[in-house]
């Protein structure tokens, strides 16, 4: 993995559109494989980060949605949740799977100061 690359994907989607969550964190797959990737979660994908909250979501056709996020992860991959999000769905840092946290936009802007990309 090159440590030159600095990607950050956003995650708006959740249960109310799984085709597009799940291509959130196909396109973030392939970010961490080509360098440091990160997920800004807000909106419904917020639920994706509660624990069990991703767990049974699968379009048809593609990878169920837990699977990919794991994978994400262990391939080095962030996930920062939007603290505004999080709170407006009762949820704290205890409450994430492993690899998420709650960190805002002054992170996410640094993180694209320093010389992150934005993926769409």
């Amino acid at each position: 993995m090159s440590t030159d690359n600095k990607f950050l994907i956003n995650a708006e989607y959740g249960k109310d559109n799984i085709e597009k969550a799940t291509l959130s964190f196909i396109i973030a797959n392939s970010a961490s494989e080509a360098g440091e990737a990160v997920v800004f979660v807000t909106a419904d994908a917020t639920h994706l980060c509660a624990m069990g909250g991703a767990d049974d979501l699968v379009y048809k056709g593609m990878p169920p949605v837990k699977h990919v996020m794991e994978s994400f992860i262990e391939n080095g991959g962030r996930i920062w949740v939007c603290p505004l999000c999080a709170q407006l769905k009762g949820l704290t840092n205890e409450d994430l799977i492993d690899g998420a946290e709650i960190a805002g936009a002054p992170k996410s802007i640094a993180f694209l100061a320093s010389g992150g990309k934005v993926l769409a």
